[in-house]
């Protein structure tokens, strides 16, 4: 076919309205690809940033729940010994629980248990069947009497169909504080503070509750 004299040939223009010519579509322009990339780049980076942030603050404000910065600092790092040498969380938990086989952990969190005698630094444990709080270490206690003192471990464990809710919450005069408020049916109260990852330990906790519940309905 002759190309008409005093006219561009555009393949596109000769694709037009013909069913079986399939052109290929638009590309972008180069300027337009690259502008593209680097403003999904640019929130990436951001939002990366905005969790290390996160992170930071709360790293920092786990170690401030402790009396003692120091003891903090040393204690996490000798939690994280512990968990290497044993074999990780969840060998840890089910011997602290004596958690049966078909009991799958789904998450653990560093983090403190609110008592009378003050902040008491462990770790969270959700599961398939409860959540369940152990300190780091064993913990003074004096026998009845008061004439001998022993250690044990500092535990908490309520089973899901006993847990009521798991509220968040922060202070009000020191925002940077959050709690969560594990509440279960008979009305018993533990706060849990100080998590390096709050807002993941309240999403799967709010989960866990809500499936359990949808399972049971």
């Amino acid at each position: 076919m002759q190309q008409a004299v005093g006219r561009t040939w555009s393949p596109m223009a000769m694709e037009a309205g013909n069913p079986y010519a399939m052109p290929p579509p638009a590309q972008k322009s180069r300027k337009e690809t690259v502008k593209n990339a680097l403003s999904l780049w640019g929130r990436k980076v951001g939002e990366a940033t905005r969790k290390a942030e996160d992170l930071s603050r709360n790293t920092w404000q786990h170690l401030r729940t402790a009396p003692s910065i120091t003891e903090a600092a040393v204690g996490r790092i000798a939690q994280g010994t512990k968990v290497l040498a044993e074999g990780g969380h969840d060998k840890i938990f089910r011997q602290a629980f004596s958690a049966p086989p078909d009991e799958q952990l789904r998450k653990s969190y560093a983090c403190y248990l609110s008592t009378s005698a003050g902040p008491v630094m462990g770790v969270m444990y959700l599961s398939t069947a409860r959540v369940a709080f152990c300190s780091d270490t064993p913990l003074p206690y004096e026998i009845a009497g008061g004439d001998r003192t022993e250690w044990s471990y500092y535990k908490v464990a309520i089973p899901l169909h006993r847990l009521r809710a798991a509220s968040p919450s922060a202070s009000n005069l020191k925002p940077a504080e959050k709690f969560i408020q594990l509440v279960s049916v008979e009305n018993h109260e533990f706060w849990l503070m100080g998590f390096v990852n709050y807002n993941s330990a309240v999403m799967h906790l709010q989960e866990a509750l809500s499936g359990f519940r949808n399972l049971q309905a």
